[in-house]
């Protein structure tokens, strides 16, 4: 049986654009909630009041302070799942001081749905979340040209809106775009198609995530990290050493040569492990346990890659942040990187430059500060075996995480 994909995408756009509504539009017209949330919005959407039956947007506006303000703070994740595939949704807060939330719900996504308001058409944020996209390098995006309805159904805005994205977006390197007209309060285009735009001749938003090409993950380099090595103390399992963890791309075969990093030793893989029985071949995202033929001193972090297209194995990483804390990079701070199940000690050595978004050109800066997006030169304690993010978007990130409060301050992408 063939195994249904999982489509990660997230909604990105301007405050009142519209966003939580397209995504309780869409579960709803899909039919992907329950009849008991439905009765359960009903209630709330006349508690609050308004001019619908249902307010969707309370849907993923989860948290209390979002459902008073009328607007989303927190990144709200919804599953839901049809026939041809599996999806997780985020939807991703537009105001300008929650951009490290929306760089957050963006960082592991296939796809991102930038909203623009017909009435308004190109802003700052729109140009915002569409940098933010390109930097994340999302392999594609949607741009949903959304209250139309207020526009009476213009054929000519939408085309002027579609022009004008496609000048800005020259600079950003995105090749994957698609446009669709909607109405998410009327659900034009949402998952049905439209009488109203009749013009329109491409797939409604629901047709193109149910189809969209996603990349082939088998092809990727075959990445696996330990994260738990397995040695039971009990007498009949006296020489079993597993090194537990998930293959974060590629495919793993037994009998296979491997190298393991940052030592560089090579060994076998002897037999693979999972839910308790002997497989041959484990493939991306299962959780697998490794037996190695060679006895060798392995530990958690480790990487177990392929003897083809190594990792890079270094010290000093040339990396894009985005600040996560309210106070300020202080230079000479003291950090813990996570990369995976990696840990080690770090710095920042250098501040190459502050990207500025709104205009996608590097700038100078002495500091970083809360939602500024920069490249910097970062030292660790350990060796740290990585991929480009461009290459390989599991083994190109991590975090990084203040050594005296073990709060998480950035979140980063190796160059």
């Amino acid at each position: 049986m063939e195994q249904v994909q999982l489509l990660r995408f997230f909604t990105a756009g301007n405050v009142d654009d519209g966003k939580s509504t397209l995504i309780g539009r869409l579960l709803y017209d899909s039919h992907a909630i329950s009849t008991d949330v439905i009765d359960t919005l009903s209630r709330q959407s006349k508690i609050k009041g308004g001019n619908t039956e249902i307010d969707l947007a309370l849907l993923t506006d989860g948290l209390r302070s979002e459902r008073e303000q009328g607007i989303t703070i927190d990144v709200a994740y919804k599953y839901f799942i049809t026939d041809k595939r599996k999806f997780i949704v985020a939807d991703t807060p537009g105001h300008l001081q929650y951009t490290r939330n929306m760089f957050t719900g963006a960082s592991n996504a296939d796809l991102a749905i930038i909203l623009v308001d017909a009435r308004n058409g190109l802003t700052d944020q729109t140009k915002r979340h569409s940098i933010i996209s390109s930097l994340l390098r999302i392999p594609h995006l949607v741009v949903c040209i959304n209250k139309m309805d207020l526009v009476e159904y213009s054929k000519e805005k939408f085309g002027e809106i579609e022009r004008n994205f496609r000048v800005f977006a020259k600079q950003l390197n995105l090749e994957n775009i698609s446009f669709i007209p909607v109405s998410a309060l009327t659900g034009e285009n949402v998952v049905a198609r439209s009488e109203k735009m009749n013009w329109y001749n491409g797939k409604p938003l629901f047709e193109v995530l149910e189809t969209i090409k996603l990349s082939e993950q088998e092809n990727d380099a075959p990445r696996f990290q330990v994260q738990y090595v397995i040695r039971p103390q009990a007498k009949e399992f006296h020489h079993y050493i597993g090194y537990a963890g998930k293959v974060l791309s590629g495919t793993y075969k037994k009998g296979q040569e491997v190298v393991v990093f940052p030592s560089g030793m090579k060994s076998t893989i002897e037999r693979i492990e999972r839910d308790g029985k002997e497989i041959e071949t484990a493939v991306t995202g299962w959780p697998v346990i490794f037996h190695l033929k060679d006895k060798l001193n392995v530990n958690r972090g480790n990487s177990i890659v392929a003897t083809q297209n190594l990792p890079e194995s270094e010290k000093k990483i040339s990396a894009t942040i985005c600040w996560m804390d309210h106070t300020p990079f202080a230079r000479g701070q003291k950090f813990i990187l996570q990369h995976n199940s990696f840990i080690t000690k770090a710095v920042i050595r250098e501040i190459v430059c502050m990207m500025d978004i709104h205009t996608f050109t590097p700038l100078e800066s002495e500091g970083i500060k809360l939602n500024d997006i920069c490249k910097v030169i970062i030292e660790t304690a350990e060796v740290v075996s990585y991929d480009s993010y461009k290459n390989n978007r599991k083994t190109g990130s991590f975090i990084l995480v203040n050594e005296d409060t073990n709060n998480t301050v950035a979140a980063g992408t190796i160059d």
